[in-house]
């Protein structure tokens, strides 16, 4: 039994603690919960009974935070961290044993753990709140961005293609009055390979504008993944790299724009092509998984830096030489993807290269 000069040192014990962690939390910096959380364990620590011997230990599936350890076996006190009224992690207050019992932990002390457990669980709230609150800021700021910039590319692409239009007509009619100077010819041929390529890019900057009118139809999704994959066969061939593609049933049917879902498709595997090393191999697989169509596509190229992969959707973003890339294609891909609801990731492919991974809901 307790006198009355240790219960009451106790109880003083226990108050600071509780000062203590209520400071911590206060004065935390969401950027550094680890050291806030730090001291609240140590804080623990020094509030038990027989502090010297005491261990504490805070985990959840964010943190593994503990004191010195002062033996191999404890008897434990443990209280649970609760965040919106869910489980999430605990702290558990420990004697070495046998040296120690269960008998030997106060009634107070339990009642503290607990309080310091709400009070985990409650700053562990905020945390989640403010990282909520700053992720739904930073989508406004893109949207508003996005919006912006699409309302300025719709003006560019509208502008550009009377322009683009004359150009390769004029040049076409030129080709049927020159037939004596190859010279000449392979020069036009340059003008309208180039004039072609620059539609291309309008032709992109109207898709991520969305300007470009849209028809939703149920669609077999293996006959447009085929047929854009033989599109690019030569290509593939001038670039010594195969295609594979592998598909669990013969019609997979996906309510979708045939053009928008052949402009994806098109742009994710030209994308590998440019990064894929010869007599590489690039994997394209569409199969029906709960209720979901997903379309892998795999190269064997060098992968994505790390410090690009935040970007790679971004418009105007390219990691290909000036010249060599407009920085819409992935850009334009993310735009359909979720205009049909769908969703795009990306992960490293094994042992080297990137998989983009699209997933459409079936209905």
């Amino acid at each position: 039994m307790l006198t009355a000069e240790q219960k009451l040192k106790e109880r003083i014990k226990e108050l600071t603690c509780l000062y203590e962690v209520t400071s911590l939390i206060v004065n935390c910096d969401y950027d550094d919960m680890e050291t806030a959380l730090l001291g609240i364990v140590q804080c623990l620590q020094r509030a038990w009974q027989f502090n010297e011997d005491t261990y504490v230990l805070l985990s959840n599936s964010d943190y593994f935070i503990k004191t010195e350890e002062k033996g191999d076996d404890y008897v434990f006190l443990e209280s649970f961290i609760t965040v919106f009224n869910k489980p999430r992690g605990e702290i558990k207050v420990g004697y070495p044993y046998p040296k120690y019992q269960l008998k030997d932990f106060l009634e107070e002390e339990q009642q503290l753990l607990d309080n310091v457990c709400l009070k985990v669980g409650n700053l562990l709230e905020r945390k989640e709140i403010k990282e909520k609150e700053e992720h739904i800021r930073r989508q406004v700021e893109q949207s508003d961005r996005l919006r912006i910039l699409g309302e300025i590319t719709a003006g560019i692409a509208h502008e550009l293609n009377t322009p683009l239009a004359n150009i390769l007509g004029f040049t076409e009619l030129l080709q049927d009055h020159i037939s004596d100077d190859p010279q000449a010819l392979k020069d036009l041929d340059k003008i309208i390979t180039n004039t072609i390529f620059s539609r291309e890019v309008v032709k992109k900057l109207m898709f991520f504008a969305c300007e470009m009118p849209e028809t939703r139809e149920v669609i077999n999704v293996v006959e447009v993944i085929e047929e854009a994959i033989n599109m690019l066969r030569t290509t593939l061939r001038q670039n010594d790299v195969s295609c594979d593609f592998e598909h669990s049933e013969e019609t997979i049917e996906l309510r979708i724009d045939k053009i928008q879902l052949t402009q994806v498709v098109f742009n994710l595997i030209v994308n590998a092509i440019y990064f894929a090393p010869p007599k590489s191999t690039i994997s394209v697989s569409l199969a029906i998984e709960k209720g979901n169509i997903i379309l892998k596509i795999a190269d064997q190229g060098p992968g994505i830096p790390e410090e690009s992969k935040a970007h790679i959707f971004d418009p105007f973003f390219t990691t290909k030489p000036v010249g060599e890339g407009s920085g819409l294609g992935l850009s334009v891909v993310h735009g359909i993807v979720q205009s049909h609801q769908g969703s795009i990731a990306v992960t490293p492919n094994t042992p080297a290269g990137t998989i983009f991974t699209l997933k459409f809901p079936k209905k």
